[in-house]
């Protein structure tokens, strides 16, 4: 289960991570309240249970900072993030905080959580650079982005819920990072391509049907079918071609999420006007190579609906 972390306040994010500590570390693992917490949002004395390992734990002073952003699709390359030459970013501000606490015997091991996508020349850039700058040995620092995080909830999937992250509960919130990689691939395409098309596809459920079944008013109907329409056959072409299996299958992923996140939340919308908007707004806010491509992006969502893989069809609708 994914959660929409850059949601989350920095509490709760904090909380989070406190709660996840106590099963890496040990019951042992004390939070702080919120203030100058001098470089710390959890500590940690004694004999890790799980990290590294179980075979070669952490004994000592374990330091836990938790790093949140609001914003999505952030990663630790970023230059507010980290850049080796400047002191002004969250890495930059971090390091005189660990001098201190291993200049006064505080801290033996150290990890550091945020909510960003972490690549594997980042973590080892990251982790050299902290090694260098506090004396650290780079065996004694531990980075955990959004990956790491999501596998070890898995993991440990009571944490969500004492952290009281309910994904019931949260708003209509969908990835936009496969629909963006099937985006550019289908923009390279159709730059390519005769703009001379076939008629669209035959849909599954006819289309007033379908509008019908999920409350979408007739104007709004009408005028995506004729601003997209046209687009339609291309799209199927694209994704049917045995070339573009991988991008095929990124759109499955895509459309299986998205239709059960609408189903979970079509509640909170009163017409299906209200969920497409809500969808365009939701994925150009995140997503700079969708916002690149407005158009295309609000083409693939019609298709989602006009092909029956996002809303009800008739079969739905029976039972």
């Amino acid at each position: 289960m994914k959660y929409a972390y850059e949601d989350l306040s920095e509490d709760q994010f904090e909380q989070l991570v406190v709660l996840l500590c106590r099963r890496l570390l040990g019951m042992g693992v004390q939070g702080f309240a919120k203030g100058v917490d001098g470089g710390r949002d959890a500590k940690f004395v004694g004999t890790a249970e799980l990290l590294p390992s179980k075979a070669a734990p952490w004994t000592g002073t374990v330091i836990a900072q938790a790093k949140h952003t609001n914003g999505y699709n952030r990663s630790f390359s970023e230059g507010d993030f980290f850049n080796a030459k400047s002191e002004n970013t969250v890495i930059g501000k971090e390091v005189p905080r660990i001098k201190k606490l291993r200049d006064g015997k505080q801290l033996d091991h150290y990890m550091l959580f945020a909510n960003r996508k972490l690549t594997g020349n980042a973590e080892s850039d990251i982790r050299t650079h902290l090694s260098k700058t506090c004396g650290m040995a780079e065996s004694s620092i531990i980075l955990c982005g959004l990956e790491q995080l999501e596998s070890w909830l898995k993991e440990f999937p009571d944490v969500p819920g004492k952290a009281n992250l309910d994904p019931v509960d949260s708003p209509l919130i969908v990835s936009p990072d496969d629909l963006s990689e099937v985006v550019q691939a289908l923009a390279r395409h159709m730059d390519g391509a005769a703009t001379t098309l076939d008629a669209p596809p035959t849909p599954r459920t006819p289309y007033e049907t379908k509008n019908a079944i999920n409350n979408m008013s007739a104007e709004y109907a009408q005028g995506m079918r004729r601003l997209y329409l046209k687009e339609t056959t291309q799209v199927k072409t694209f994704l049917a071609a045995p070339e573009n299996e991988e991008l095929l299958r990124m759109y499955e992923a895509v459309v299986e999420e998205f239709q059960l996140k609408i189903i979970a939340k079509r509640k909170n919308y009163q017409s299906f006007d209200d969920v497409m908007n809500y969808l365009i707004d939701l994925l150009l806010a995140r997503d700079p190579l969708l916002r690149a491509n407005k158009r295309l992006t609000r083409v693939m969502l019609f298709y989602m609906y006009w092909n029956c893989d996002i809303g009800e069809g008739e079969d739905a609708a029976a039972y």
